[in-house]
């Protein structure tokens, strides 16, 4: 794909597409063989598990980490908050003069705006509890998916916790995708948000010793 730097973001991993007509080519494929072995060799090259060595990475102007793979010590809780069910019409307006692009000529979409708020609550690999929102696509597909199903947002947000909680937090191999907001990058304590998931299989390593 063809990419830039975000010249309006002084992040150093924001790119965006040169134009909005910007097309994807397919050059290879990273299937789950092995227990997602083709993806770990390249998700897995630099995992944190400090969160305020992290924070303090972020906040360094010379490092400026924006981006991370981040391996929780323990999930606590998975955290189901009830949001304002409209978008902000003053935020609406100021992402409509947002240049995402060089040059656009397709309209500006807004998606259908999710009325709860999911967040991990962690401990990181020194105690630090912490609890951040997942701030992904994928989150809010499985629930807008799982409401049609049942006709319940209780019983989609029942359904969006057995996902988070009982599978991915207890029966994977969790990674989470950690990315900082532009605004509260310098500013904030936690400049973080979770804006994905890592979830390959526990690897569990049997040793049969026949002389014993």
């Amino acid at each position: 794909m063809d990419l830039v730097n975000n010249d309006s973001d002084f992040r150093p991993e924001s790119h965006r597409p040169r134009t909005a007509d910007t097309t994807f080519e397919k050059v290879g494929e990273l299937d789950t063989k092995g227990n997602w072995a083709k993806r770990k060799d390249i998700v897995l090259n630099n995992v944190h598990e400090d969160l305020t060595q992290l924070i303090e990475e972020a906040q360094n102007k010379e490092v400026g980490t924006s981006l991370a793979v981040f391996k929780p010590a323990k999930i606590i809780d998975f955290v189901i908050e009830p949001v304002d069910r409209e978008w902000d019409e003053k935020k609406l307006a100021s992402l409509k003069q947002f240049n995402l692009f060089e040059s656009t000529e397709k309209g500006f979409e807004v998606v259908k705006k999710l009325p709860f708020k999911f967040s991990y609550t962690f401990e990181d690999i020194k105690g630090r509890r912490s609890t951040l929102m997942i701030e992904d696509w994928e989150i809010g597909q499985l629930f807008w998916n799982c409401l049609n199903r049942s006709g319940s947002e209780e019983k989609a947000c029942e359904l969006v916790r057995q996902k988070y909680m009982d599978d991915f937090a207890k029966t994977k191999d969790l990674y989470l995708f950690l990315g900082t907001t532009k605004r509260f990058h310098f500013t904030g304590k936690n400049p973080f948000v979770i804006i994905g998931t890592f979830t390959p299989k526990i690897e569990t390593q049997f040793k049969l010793d026949l002389f014993q």
